[in-house]
């Protein structure tokens, strides 16, 4: 059961990424639960809720508008019911130009869907 919960995980991972990519805020958005909270690498604030997230990737979205996003070397970790999926980020505003860091997702089953109730992502220094 755990390798079928990784695969899928790694599969949310690749479809959220892929979502940002193309613009689709809403696509991006699928992955996290209602309750979601996190912490953005880029501001201080907490995010509460997909809307407040939805708002902070249009946010993004609008100010560079062909930013590339992607995880490398994603890790999940399965503990029953959670399960923790770690990776490294890039995020490419602009050509030549690329950020990254770290990031963690934690991720709760309710019934047989999995969804993002907790994020944080932390910029390498």
């Amino acid at each position: 059961m755990s390798r079928a919960v990784q695969t899928r995980i790694l599969r949310l991972e690749r479809e959220q990424a892929a979502a940002f990519n193309a613009g689709d805020v809403g696509g991006a958005t699928k992955m996290f639960a209602p309750g979601f909270v996190g912490f953005s690498s880029t501001k201080h604030a907490r995010i509460r809720g997909i809307s407040a997230l939805a708002n902070t990737f249009s946010y993004y979205l609008k100010r560079t508008p062909k930013m590339r996003y992607t995880i490398q070397q994603a890790k999940v970790d399965v503990h029953g019911a959670l399960a923790v999926a770690t990776f490294y980020w890039k995020v490419s505003p602009a050509r030549g130009r690329s950020i990254r860091g770290r990031g963690t997702h934690v991720f709760a089953r309710k019934g047989k869907a999995w969804r993002v109730v907790h994020e944080h992502y932390s910029r390498a220094h």
